[in-house]
């Protein structure tokens, strides 16, 4: 990059998912010229997974990778520039803000944050070697592919209960697996689910591993209060304990929830102005790729809007 260090950018984009890159696309075009710091697992969660069925103009379905690879190409195509690491932290208490990655001490004018949410998983090896083969933590994204079949989700909160009411309408069975008796969840969405009769639950019960070589065959379960170990047979097991946003690099730089989401006010603005949020890093509860994708757009559009008002010159710095 050919470029003082000292010098400021007027767009940062942190994030490579489906926010961030389409945030460098409508931002790009728009001549803000974005600098994307794309983190060193590039692509967000859709890199993680295999068959996309459900992002728009995709008639056959499209792999998560290639998707990603597509969207980054054509931030590519309006020259948006990529950094390829993780950012360490940031400071955004004052102008220009300091973005700090692994090898390299940034400032911009503005950012758009987009570092999405991870979904939480058991921690099994089996678990993660049958991942995208009947393993999945995401009910809307995959649940068609097991449309008649007998799934498990493990889980006992909203989001087990959201994912096990959307399957319960594809699914011939869906089989509820929780370490405890009684579920945190919210009781109108636990009380919605109960009322499904293609619905069972097995409580005080643990997954402690996946059956099955080329695809999910089963689970084997621990009884938490007895220690009595069985197998269930099933064609897919969804994780549902939860997500966690990626926001650990914003403690103390921005008001973020309870559970570690960021809070927006309206759309995509901060408190501090000149710092956009896009995607799942603010949004627990579609946490869809078409969703962020939206998002990244309006917080392109967002930003724009700021850096007129603020009469910074949209012109980047050359590249």
């Amino acid at each position: 990059m050919n470029r003082s260090q000292a010098e400021v950018e007027k767009l940062i984009i942190v994030g490579s998912g489906p926010a961030g890159l389409t945030a460098a696309i409508y931002a790009a075009r728009g001549n803000l010229n974005p600098l994307v710091i794309a983190g060193r697992e590039a692509g967000g969660q859709l890199t993680l997974t295999t068959d996309v069925d459900d992002f728009p103009g995709f008639e056959e379905g499209i792999q998560g990778p290639e998707l990603m690879a597509k969207m980054r190409k054509q931030a590519e195509r309006f020259n948006t520039r990529f950094i390829n690491e993780d950012v360490v932290s940031v400071d955004l208490k004052a102008k220009p803000f300091v973005i700090q990655s692994e090898s390299r001490r940034l400032t911009a004018d503005s950012l758009i944050i987009a570092t999405g949410a991870s979904a939480m998983w058991l921690g099994l090896d089996s678990e993660q070697r049958l991942r995208g083969k009947g393993v999945s933590a995401c009910a809307v994204c995959d649940g068609f592919f097991f449309k008649g079949k007998v799934v498990a989700v493990v889980g006992g909160g909203d989001t087990a209960m959201r994912e096990a009411n959307y399957l319960a309408k594809l699914c011939q069975k869906v089989i509820i697996i929780h370490r405890r008796d009684v579920l945190r969840a919210q009781p109108v969405l636990a009380e919605l689910v109960k009322t499904k009769p293609n619905v069972e639950f097995v409580w005080n019960t643990e997954v402690v591993e996946v059956l099955g070589q080329e695809k999910v065959t089963g689970v084997k379960l621990k009884n938490t209060q007895t220690g009595q170990i069985s197998e269930l047979p099933i064609d897919g097991l969804f994780v549902a304990i939860g997500h966690k946003p990626n926001t650990d690099f914003l403690k103390e730089q921005l008001e973020l929830n309870e559970k570690g989401y960021v809070v927006v006010e309206g759309e995509t603005r901060t408190k501090i102005p000149g710092v956009f949020i896009a995607g799942d890093l603010a949004d627990y509860r579609y946490r869809q790729a078409v969703t962020a994708a939206g998002a990244g757009c309006k917080a392109a559009f967002d930003i724009e809007e700021y850096l007129e008002a603020m009469k910074l010159p949209t012109e980047g710095n050359g590249g």
